[in-house]
């Protein structure tokens, strides 16, 4: 299968494309974000990585006329897991917080919490294609981020904001000027899960009360999540405050502790030759 008929994109207008696994159906299936600048393009999350990527955006002429004028197309994960990350072996720039460089550096399919099924990829992206051979590749990131750095594409800049909780090295960009935040699995209007490997209630906690406090001071419009739909500032205040109201009761540290105990063991059999 080629990479046109694999991945799917819709416009958003001012620079901005929603790209997609069109065959990977599955609620893990991740949002992936192409966002251009005068000087610097970005992909936001990249996907499993099983078609290629760059020659999908190439194809499609999503960098417009004239894509030799700018720096390398820069790739960030939000965080390594692999419905994030499997793609980022594609691309020369790969941005990924500090915390989990290591993780991706070493191919730790443990930490990126590969779990893939056969039932999940609705046609085989190639002849004979099987999930339980599938692995995220070993990457060396080129841009180690930090809290607070700037990615500069010119005519707009991206914040790396550091929001552990869903995993240690979980980030989201702020583009400040128009108000837009790519949140990762940090938030989404759906349930988030703080039971994987490396996941930490308190961090999550303390990360949704920040999410909140953007809404406060009126820094966040849209919010362009690793998964389902686009969703606006009210919304991000009800999915972070209930997540904060809800963490520290007895059923959901039950919830969380089992959870995590089962996807612990099952992470360990499906990656047994992880470095955990």
């Amino acid at each position: 299968m080629s990479a046109a008929d694999w991945y799917a994109h819709k416009s958003l207008g001012e620079g901005l494309f929603w790209i997609q696994e069109r065959f990977y159906q599955s609620e893990n299936r991740a949002n992936i974000w192409l966002l251009r600048g005068s000087h610097q393009d970005v992909v936001i999350d990249t996907g499993l990585g099983l078609r290629s990527l760059p020659d999908y955006i190439d194809e499609k002429g999503l960098l417009g006329k004239d894509p030799q004028r700018k720096n390398p197309l820069l790739a960030i994960a939000t965080h390594a897991h692999f419905d994030h990350s499997g793609g980022l072996h594609q691309f020369q720039q790969v941005g990924v917080h500090s915390a989990e460089v290591d993780a991706l550096a070493n191919g730790d399919n443990f930490e990126t919490a590969t779990w893939l099924s056969d039932r999940e990829i609705v046609e085989a992206p190639s002849p004979g294609w099987r999930a339980r051979h599938y692995k995220v590749k070993a990457v060396q990131a080129t841009h180690i981020l930090q809290e607070g750095d700037v990615i500069n594409l010119g005519d707009r800049q991206l914040t790396v904001l550091h929001m552990p909780g869903h995993s240690r090295g979980s980030i989201c960009l702020h583009d400040r000027d128009n108000k837009l935040l790519f949140s990762g699995d940090v938030v989404y209007d759906g349930a988030m899960i703080d039971w994987l490997p490396y996941s930490r209630v308190s961090d999550y906690i303390s990360s949704c009360e920040r999410l909140v406090g953007l809404v406060d001071s009126e820094q966040v419009d849209q919010v362009l999540p690793g998964h389902y739909n686009t969703f606006g500032a009210k919304r991000l205040h009800r999915i972070a405050s209930t997540y904060i109201s809800r963490a520290g009761t007895c059923p959901a540290k039950f919830s969380t502790f089992a959870w995590g105990a089962l996807a612990g063991v099952a992470l360990r059999a499906f990656n047994p030759r992880c470095a955990c």
